[in-house]
């Protein structure tokens, strides 16, 4: 998969895409054994912890992460079948409000997570060079297929490191 270009996505994304270093492939694949990893360090009762009132909790924030996968992974197969449909956003607030997030226990989200990244690599590994660069319209955005793939491993990472220097800071 060739690299990313700067006009296949929109900057509000560029925190998320920067984390990536290397090879988007292995990112990938190597966030099917870390992201594990890291959530089963996460001791069980501070599953329901959050930093502040108004913050989401731990449970919370890792089924985002899993929302936000299907979500980004939904548009990438729209646009790379070529349909051009413009994509509405998706209220985040809305689906962790709505989403019981904390009745989970932490291998449940392990599970979903590996099923959930697994699927997704087997439709992105089948995508050509086409597929990769045709762009859409998601959240009044222009973003290419292969931009929505950067925006998830991305945003894994995103939201690990503030699980780790907010949540888990000790």
């Amino acid at each position: 998969m060739n690299q990313l270009k700067s006009d296949e996505y929109p900057a509000i994304y560029s925190d998320y895409i920067e984390t990536i270093v290397g090879d988007i492939k292995e990112e990938l694949v190597l966030q099917i054994e870390s992201f594990p990893e890291f959530i089963r360090s996460i001791p069980e009762e501070l599953g329901t912890y959050a930093y502040a009132e108004d913050k989401w909790t731990v449970k919370e924030v890792l089924c985002h992460i899993l929302d936000t996968e299907r979500v980004m992974a939904y548009r990438a197969l729209r646009f790379a079948r070529n349909d051009m449909t413009a994509l509405a956003a998706f209220e985040q607030d809305e689906f962790v409000a709505n989403g019981r997030h904390n009745e989970r226990t932490f291998e449940s989200v392990i599970e979903e997570f590996i099923h959930l990244r697994k699927a997704n690599l087997i439709f992105f590994n089948l995508l050509n060079e086409t597929e990769l660069n045709r762009k859409g319209m998601a959240s009044d955005r222009l973003i290419s297929v292969r931009a929505f793939i950067y925006v998830i491993a991305g945003h894994l990472n995103h939201h690990r490191i503030i699980l780790q220097e907010r949540y888990l800071k000790k």
